[in-house]
């Protein structure tokens, strides 16, 4: 382990993020980052595509559509080809359904007392092994930058009335909106279950 992970996983510790050091033990950390930080590549690379795509067929009233639909079946698509639970979460989320789990939250926060801290959004990622009644887990998270091009759906008072009548009908308890150019969106999250 670098020395900088040593002082994360220090500073977690102190912080109360983690309640003991974790065991490493026969998982090659490093190469399961490294895998982690691929399909997030892809992930990102996949759903920025047909983002893309929908804002020039149909403007952004129609990328909230694609969104609404084509997220959810890159994140399976992901985790089917990839043999890992892919996903995305948030502290402001726009859909439930990508609700964090405690260990998510703690992260998410960590993040953002990062954030707050001065580290750029674009850097942040924290990897785990994680010991669970299921046996243990590789557990990984890499924040997601609030980008200019989202701030269309995403901004604050820069979201068209037409946008936010269709987010109200996609999302009716989204609270994904108000960021701004270099905030913290969310992170995307992935998991694999590690060899007993």
């Amino acid at each position: 382990m670098g020395d900088r992970q040593m002082k994360i996983r220090v500073a977690l510790l102190a912080a109360g993020l983690m309640t003991a050091a974790p065991s490493f033990a026969g998982a090659d950390t490093e190469a399961l980052s490294a895998d982690a930080r691929g399909i997030v590549k892809g992930f990102f690379t996949n759903l920025k595509g047909e983002l893309q795509a929908g804002m020039k067929s149909g403007g952004p009233v129609h990328a909230v559509e694609v969104c609404n639909i084509k997220a959810p079946a890159i994140a399976a698509d992901a985790s089917k080809i990839s043999g890992w639970e892919v996903g995305r979460t948030s502290l402001r989320l726009r859909n439930p359904d990508n609700a964090p789990d405690a260990w998510e939250q703690k992260i998410l926060e960590w993040f953002e007392a990062l954030r707050e801290e001065g580290q750029d959004p674009a850097t942040m990622e924290y990897a785990e092994v994680r010991d669970t009644a299921d046996g243990r887990v590789f557990r990984y998270m890499k924040a997601i930058p609030q980008g200019e091009v989202c701030m269309v759906c995403h901004g604050g008072e820069s979201v068209p009335p037409e946008v936010e009548a269709k987010i109200a009908r996609l999302y009716p308890q989204d609270e994904a909106r108000g960021y701004a150019p270099g905030d913290i969106r969310g992170a995307f999250t992935l998991s694999r279950q590690l060899a007993k």
